[in-house]
């Protein structure tokens, strides 16, 4: 089958209009249908790379970024790896400020890019690999330092809009456009939030009736308004004990689903094996949350979710033992 080939200008234009595939080998035996995007098909093997874009485009468009000047944001390492990609295009120096809890490969991937990585070491109590509330606030208050050190621009992916923006313009739109609109559920593990506020906000314009549900690490749902049992939980990117999301907005809330580090394991291994996706741990906590829906309230019904980085982001963590 032979596919249009259309030159683009740079790798930038590469990000979003990502595949939107169903999972028929997951749910087999399942009342129901499973969607979900592959979002870790872009450039930087993760759908961050979409509020990377948006971020630093209305920066620009705004005048709060200048000609060279450098650029500093906390990550996880996606995030990280999005604005090393598009800082290095435009010409702005980045700087990726990171826990020593998440996996090497990122901050190798950072470095590989262009950016310069600084690495912000845990709590004392805290387990290597498992990225705590409090080792981000660690790092938080470093890249804070930055900002003002280096009289940088900050890419805050937890305050500004262009992390909604990305999603409500993109890629909600896309999961409408590439379902035909059959879509009747959604569910999203919580990072930043930016993803669910912005696919959401497009749902509730396309249909109100579709039912969006949060998904947190069990042990450390607060978004839920649970007690903190377990912060130092394995799922990366997410889960960090932070209950004010700025843009999340919980009248497009139906229900919190958790998941547990084991279920996002395994399902990231049956994604792999049955579907073909090498995705990571958030990716698996997604599609665990999607099928207990599937097995519950949501029976029968449409869902979709993303598949939010690769699993060659994690080789160095006990996901692919």
């Amino acid at each position: 089958m032979s596919r249009e080939k259309t030159l683009i200008p740079s790798v930038i234009e590469a990000i979003g209009s990502t595949p939107l595939v169903e999972l028929s080998r997951i749910t087999k035996g399942i009342d129901g249908r499973l969607f979900a995007k592959l979002d870790y098909l872009n450039p930087g093997f993760s759908k961050k790379d979409r509020i990377a874009r948006q971020v630093i485009e209305d920066a620009e468009k705004d005048g709060d970024l200048k000609t060279g000047q450098t650029v500093v944001e906390l990550t996880s390492g996606n995030t990280g790896t999005g604005l090393a990609i598009v800082c290095g295009i435009k010409g702005y120096p980045f700087i990726a400020v990171m826990s020593k809890g998440n996996s090497t490969e990122r901050a190798r991937m950072m470095k590989a890019l262009g950016a310069e990585v600084v690495l912000v070491d845990q709590l004392p109590n805290s387990t290597p690999g498992q990225v705590s509330g409090g080792d981000l606030e660690l790092v938080e208050s470093r890249a804070s330092e930055l900002v003002k050190e280096r009289n940088a621009f900050r890419a805050d992916q937890f305050q500004l809009k262009a992390n909604f923006s990305a999603h409500y313009l993109y890629t909600g739109p896309e999961f409408i456009q590439q379902s035909g609109g059959i879509i009747q559920g959604f569910c999203d593990f919580a990072g930043s939030g930016g993803t669910f506020s912005g696919c959401t906000a497009a749902f509730e314009e396309h249909n109100p009736a579709i039912q969006c549900f949060v998904v947190e690490p069990k042990g450390s749902a607060v978004l839920a308004g649970k007690a903190i049992e377990n912060p130092n939980h394995k799922i990366q990117g997410g889960g960090y004990s932070i209950s004010d999301l700025r843009y999340l907005n919980r009248n497009h809330i139906d229900g919190f689903i958790e998941v547990s580090d084991e279920e996002a394991i395994e399902m990231a291994r049956r994604l792999a094996r049955q579907e073909g996706i090498f995705a990571g741990f958030s990716s698996g906590a997604n599609i665990a949350a999607a099928l207990q829906l599937l097995k519950g309230p949501l029976r029968g019904k449409i869902i979709a979710t993303t598949i939010n980085d690769s699993g060659l982001k994690y080789l160095s963590t006990d996901l692919w033992k």
